[in-house]
């Protein structure tokens, strides 16, 4: 599932692709794929034609595009990638990928189909497109963000992410470490891959308790969390498949850079004992045995 780094990468490419022209048309050709619009494709459409795109903007895995128009004041389109969603920027002349749903048309492209159109295509169809009002936020009244990503946490890589209310509300849970970088009220943007990748480089095991952090050892949590966001946003994400890709089709390549994640049995980088893999929510966690030792019950 995108991450932080993945979603971003997104957004950074709609802010140069799409913010600034006006929508057209819009034709959706899944129903699932706007399902979370509860009047349905046509209102959809009807509301997004005529709209000019003035951001794009991102918290957490939730990407949404804010729009002006006569009929539309303190909106925006709101997109969530799911586990496999694509927000492609394609020339309007080219052959419809295999799982397009929905398909958004711009009024600059010229008649003989040279210019570029937005497409959301989704295998999995767990994501989705849908319309939204913009409030403010909670701690900051000034920023207006979708009503449904009001609950949303800050990402640390965000400027007014609030480390110190970040260590205060950790350390007073009685719950795991990897299971409160997950915590979206918490946290939000981190993920399976990049929770176990953070974790390995402070020295942390995923089981230990909130509660029994030191200060220090959480300034160096959030520490080795943005230094891990940073290094895989410039790489362009992690792509283990062709599943997530930026706007231009591309895939990201942190997936080489992994320390910990997906290298069950293979050395630590860092003392040469076997990587080992745990059974997670459902998933996996990969960690090093012996640099990140499990807490005493």
């Amino acid at each position: 599932m995108p991450e932080l780094p993945e979603v971003e990468t997104v957004r950074d490419g709609l802010a140069r692709w799409v913010v600034g022209r006006t929508v057209a048309s819009v034709e959706v050709r899944h129903p699932r794929a706007v399902r979370r619009h509860l009047l349905g494709a046509a209102d959809l459409g009807a509301r997004l034609a005529g709209a000019r795109i003035t951001a794009a903007s991102r918290r957490g895995k939730y990407l949404w595009l804010p729009l002006a128009s006569a009929a539309e004041t303190d909106s925006a389109l709101v997109a969530h990638l799911g586990m496999s969603g694509q927000l492609l920027v394609r020339p309007a002349d080219s052959p419809d990928e295999r799982h397009l749903h929905v398909r958004i048309r711009f009024a600059d492209v010229p008649p003989d189909g040279t210019g570029t159109e937005l497409r959301f295509v989704d295998q999995r169809t767990f994501g989705g497109l849908m319309l939204d009002q913009l409030v403010p936020a909670v701690d900051r009244p000034d920023e207006r963000l979708p009503a449904q990503v009001r609950h949303i946490a800050r990402d640390p890589l965000d400027p007014h992410f609030d480390d110190a209310i970040f260590s205060a509300r950790l350390r007073r849970r009685d719950s795991a470490l990897k299971r409160a970088l997950l915590d979206q009220s918490l946290i939000s943007g981190v993920g399976n891959i990049y929770a176990d990748e953070s974790l390995w480089r402070a020295r942390l095991h995923g089981e230990r308790r909130g509660q029994t952090l030191r200060p220090a050892q959480v300034r160096e949590l959030l520490t080795q969390v943005r230094a891990v966001l940073t290094e895989s946003l410039r790489a362009g994400g992690t792509s283990f498949d062709a599943l997530y890709v930026n706007v231009n089709g591309e895939g990201g390549y942190f997936e080489r850079a992994l320390n910990v994640y997906g290298r069950e049995g293979e050395p630590c980088p860092r003392c040469g004992t076997a990587i080992r893999r745990l059974a997670f929510m459902n998933r996996s966690s990969f960690l090093c045995p012996n640099c990140q030792r499990r807490p005493r019950s």
